[in-house]
């Protein structure tokens, strides 16, 4: 069995077990299904790109089963199609890792990089992926953007930077200054199914999300 998956010309761990719950519902899951990826998802998009977008975790029916993030599940429906929208994408659609689609300026993550349990991630799972988005964070060039879907994307990102959470407060639509790295972090609610269907989460409050991180990549680059 293949542990290494050539990405973007580095190779990717995709059979870590760091965390036994996780390592255990990854094995149950591939014998429920057995066409299903079912191992920890690589970050997906130009290791240089300005933009780095962080999930919490793979869905079941998704990235879990795609083995790209936010492929083939709802969430996914309303990001890609913002990426498509707002110069990030050359498609507005995501169904499998096959599909064409490619990112412009922007890189996606989770903070988890493998299907926990009801999408629910224990603390210490987060801890055992830092030093993976620390490694996706290292890579955004200075003046870039990190965009947290969610407060658990929120929190990894403030640990990966060793910064106090009481410090940066997640807030839909809230600015944070990164100084250490002259990074920018934009909050935002997850995409995820229920954020939607309740409408805590329009398309239109996503979209606006995605302009505030133009108006900031712009301003940088302005400044630069």
């Amino acid at each position: 069995m293949k542990t290494k998956m050539e990405l973007n010309g580095r190779k990717f761990n995709i059979d870590c077990k760091r965390c036994k719950r996780l390592s255990r519902f990854l094995t149950d899951s591939k014998l429920q299904y057995p066409d299903y990826h079912c191992a920890p998802v690589a970050p997906f998009g130009p290791e240089d790109a300005r933009l780095l977008v962080v999930g919490l975790a793979p869905g079941l029916h998704g990235a879990n089963a795609t083995g790209r993030p936010f492929t083939g599940d709802h969430a996914g429906l309303l990001l890609y199609s913002m990426l498509f929208e707002h110069g990030f994408s050359n498609q507005p659609f995501s169904d499998n890792s096959d599909d064409n689609l490619k990112l412009r300026d922007c890189r996606i993550t989770n903070a988890v990089k493998c299907l926990p349990p009801a999408n629910k991630p224990k603390g210490e799972e987060v801890g055992n992926c830092r030093d993976y988005l620390v490694d996706d964070i290292k890579k955004i060039p200075e003046g870039g953007v990190i965009l947290g879907l969610g407060k658990i994307a929120h929190d990894a990102v403030m640990k990966a930077l060793n910064l106090r959470l009481v410090d940066f407060k997640f807030n839909h639509g809230s600015l944070h200054l990164l100084e250490g790295r002259n990074l920018t972090l934009v909050d935002s609610y997850h995409c995820s199914r229920y954020n939607t269907q309740t409408k805590r989460l329009t398309a239109l409050m996503f979209s606006n999300i995605f302009k505030l991180v133009l108006t900031v990549l712009k301003g940088r680059t302005a400044d630069g």
